[in-house]
């Protein structure tokens, strides 16, 4: 499995600041801006995780 970058909200769901935080460390670790992002939603379509690979 390849390694990936996953943050997720500390308060369940992602606050944008979260989200914010996790696109700069994305980009701190070389992750290309075209590269695809894997998103965990909770039932009422709020951001429970995010993740991108690292590769």
């Amino acid at each position: 499995m390849p390694a990936a970058l996953r943050f997720v909200g500390e308060d369940k769901d992602l606050t944008l600041d979260e989200l914010s935080a996790f696109v700069k460390a994305a980009e701190r670790a070389g992750v290309s801006g075209d590269s695809p992002v894997r998103a965990e939603l909770s039932t009422s379509g709020k951001i429970k995780e995010v993740e991108v690979p690292l590769d």
